[in-house]
């Protein structure tokens, strides 16, 4: 078996158990972030690194990409906070659908934007190297590379 599929298939059968996981308890499983960066090479065409790569999760020729994913309900876009990134090196942001863990939107932002925006005083989610999910759609530079149903 392929990895590609191995990961395809392991990713099948954990998303509805981390459905019903949250839907119970009100609290993540804790697999969004593989998700996000497996919908995101498949959709990108990226190809993933090996784990615990310091700074990308994947890459497109040479060069190296982090993919941030988080599960997005429509009531809390602004207040949701992309996970802390590295401002050195290009960033997609995955925003998944709650109810299926698919691929709601993919942005992507090159990492001199991101650095920018984290360098601006007055804000303690920014000195902690995260920026919210709003904040983070409307850098300069930033691009809807990918759009469900688009």
């Amino acid at each position: 078996m392929t990895k590609d599929r191995c990961q395809r298939e392991i990713l099948a059968a954990v998303k509805p158990l981390a459905i019903a996981y949250h839907r119970c308890t009100g609290k993540p499983l804790g697999v969004a972030g593989e998700i996000a960066e497996y919908e995101a090479a498949g959709k990108l065409q990226l190809r993933l690194t090996d784990a615990r790569n310091k700074g990308y999760d994947a890459q497109r020729g040479e060069e190296g990409i982090q993919i941030k994913g988080r599960v997005l309900d429509d009531r809390d876009t602004n207040r949701r906070r992309v996970p802390k990134l590295d401002p050195e090196t290009l960033c997609d942001t995955v925003l998944l659908e709650p109810d299926t863990l698919e691929a709601r939107e993919i942005w992507e932002v090159p990492f001199s934007d991101v650095k920018v925006a984290l360098m601006k005083p007055g804000s303690k989610v920014r000195a902690k190297g995260s920026l919210r999910v709003g904040e983070f759609r409307k850098l300069q530079g930033a691009r809807l590379a990918y759009e469900a149903g688009a």
